[in-house]
């Protein structure tokens, strides 16, 4: 089975522009590298919620919105290897500098995921 990273990102809405040309340029380099999927969604029906939420997770503020990605990959291995590589890059090195992120890097929740069921 497939392997998966998660990301849920608070992301200000005045930079969701800077964020969509940040990701369109790091996800071609997932992908060149043999990510098999790289997605990412922006809330659109995301109700904020009292014990647990999208919005809660991120501590969202005012003026943001929540962010949903995933990145699929053929098995651990492979994304160990493909992250390996991504994070080496110098065509993405901009980005992972914190001072040039277009969201709050320290409220991104992410994991990885072995795919237990895929329909």
């Amino acid at each position: 089975m497939s392997y998966v990273d998660g990301f849920v990102i608070p992301v200000p809405k005045e930079n969701v522009e800077a964020y969509k040309k940040m990701s369109l340029e790091c996800g071609k380099v997932w992908k060149e590298y043999g990510a098999l999927e790289f997605r990412e969604c922006i809330g659109d029906d995301v109700p904020p919620g009292k014990v647990t939420s999208f919005p809660l997770s991120v501590d969202l503020k005012e003026g943001e919105a929540v962010v949903f990605s995933w990145i699929v990959y053929a098995s651990r291995a492979a994304r160990d290897e493909i992250n390996d590589k991504v994070m080496k890059d110098p065509r993405i090195a901009h980005y992972m500098d914190p001072k040039n992120m277009p969201f709050d890097g320290k409220r991104m929740i992410f994991g990885g995921f072995e795919m237990m069921i895929d329909l």
